[in-house]
């Protein structure tokens, strides 16, 4: 059965490009002028993946976002964004309000399909492997099979991507993990887009985690290398 996806985008000639083109990668594709539609359409009938313009009428993308983490029905459901905002407080914003990916327009077709396809394989195996059970690392806890964060017992809010980061790191954190290794088994071997998506993660992940990056406690940059996990 083809995987569903929801996009939202108010440009005609966007939407209609962004849907078509995916249809022909063989996805169910629904497309949406505004977010209020997008999300009275989930009540109904969940997709497996959200895109998201930020810059939309009324609801803009970064608040549907905010609206879908709080939601325990649609809380998992990864979440691309696309913008024309290129600067890289526009992408931190995207990522802390809970989007799991970004891209930036213009953009290719070829790109955003790689884009949902990682997404969409990093849901189904964070699912396969959650039932390994829960990590204890100092005042930190990950209960796999939840999906949930806890540190000194307070719930950490994190998207996918920072989740399956975090893990990677905790898991190996008698090691440094190079960058390369932490897109690959992050992102997929075959992830296309820029390696500032990785340290943008890592700086919303250190933000939520209340980590200095001058001074850290857990997350320690290997200048050169990549990163390692401190915490004890």
């Amino acid at each position: 059965m083809a995987e569903l996806v929801y996009v939202t985008e108010d440009d005609d000639s966007i939407r209609e490009l962004v849907t078509v083109a995916l249809s022909a990668y063989s996805y169910e594709t629904v497309g949406f002028v505004c977010a209020e539609d997008a999300l009275k359409a989930s009540a109904q009938k969940k997709p497996d993946i959200y895109v998201f313009d930020i810059m939309l009428p009324g609801m803009d993308g970064l608040q549907a976002v905010k609206t879908i983490r709080s939601d325990d029905r649609l809380k998992d459901i990864p979440v691309l964004m696309l913008t024309a905002k290129s600067s890289e407080i526009d992408k931190v914003s995207g990522l802390e309000n809970g989007a799991d990916d970004y891209l930036t327009k213009p953009f290719g077709v070829m790109e955003l399909a790689a884009r949902i396809k990682a997404l969409l394989r990093r849901t189904t195996r964070s699912k396969v492997t959650s039932e390994e059970g829960n990590i204890e690392l100092g005042n930190l806890k990950i209960d796999t099979a939840a999906r949930e964060v806890s540190l000194d017992g307070v719930t950490v809010q994190l998207t996918l991507k920072e989740f399956e980061l975090l893990l990677y790191l905790v898991r190996n954190h008698d090691k440094v993990v190079s960058r390369d290794e932490l897109l690959a088994k992050v992102w997929g071997i075959d992830f296309v887009g820029e390696t500032r998506t990785l340290d943008m993660h890592i700086r919303t992940l250190r933000k939520k985690l209340g980590d200095d990056a001058e001074d850290p406690h857990l997350i320690k940059t290997i200048r050169g290398v990549g990163y390692r996990f401190i915490g004890e």
